[in-house]
């Protein structure tokens, strides 16, 4: 009687063969068995960048002492004067899908922590301009900003048949996996 083996915990999760063992998901007769292996090889190597990912997402999360939504509107900021972008509050709640009354609490939060500067839009006086502290700026930038830009290093040591193949296939992933409707997936609330 053979042994079987351990399971792989981690990103052994996504193996196609443990994720659907009876095809209950994917229907895999038309696919190979080398084709199966390669596939969950894939999978598996998503999970580990996920997984990757969230862990670099939590630790700066930690360090920052902020939460995950205040993250996103610190890079939103970062992303805005980097390319000479006004931030305003209503930008930014569209960026991260909140309610103005949200975001207004976010900013008061942000810059009660040192973390944002809000002044008098430069061209609307109807509006506020919204800003991250050179402190802020430089945190973010030497943690999981320098973290990130690794991934620059990993894109680049690809030919480019190979980046213009792997992203037609993240779109293309993107696209399957996207929420369309699904009923599952829509709040109560909503």
């Amino acid at each position: 009687m053979s042994e079987v083996p351990p399971f792989e915990s981690g990103s052994g999760v996504y193996d196609v063969d443990v994720s659907d063992p009876h095809g209950e998901l994917i229907d895999r007769s038309a696919v190979s068995a080398a084709d199966v292996r390669q596939i969950s090889a894939l999978m598996r190597a998503l999970g580990e960048l996920r997984e990757a990912e969230q862990k670099i997402s939590e630790a700066s999360l930690r360090y920052m002492k902020l939460n995950s939504t205040d993250m996103r509107a610190l890079h939103f900021l970062i992303a805005c004067e980097n390319s000479g972008s006004v931030a305003t509050p209503g930008a930014m709640a569209a960026h991260l899908g909140i309610s103005t009354a949200s975001t207004t609490k976010l900013l008061d939060r942000l810059e009660r922590g040192g973390h944002v500067t809000r002044s008098p839009h430069p061209s609307d006086r109807r509006a506020l301009a919204i800003a991250i502290t050179a402190a802020t700026r430089r945190s973010a930038i030497e943690t999981v900003g320098r973290q990130h830009a690794r991934r620059f290093a990993a894109a680049a040591r690809l030919a480019p048949a190979e980046r213009e193949i792997i992203t037609r296939f993240l779109a293309d992933m993107t696209t399957e996996i996207a929420l369309g409707d699904e009923p599952w997936a829509i709040s109560a609330e909503e």
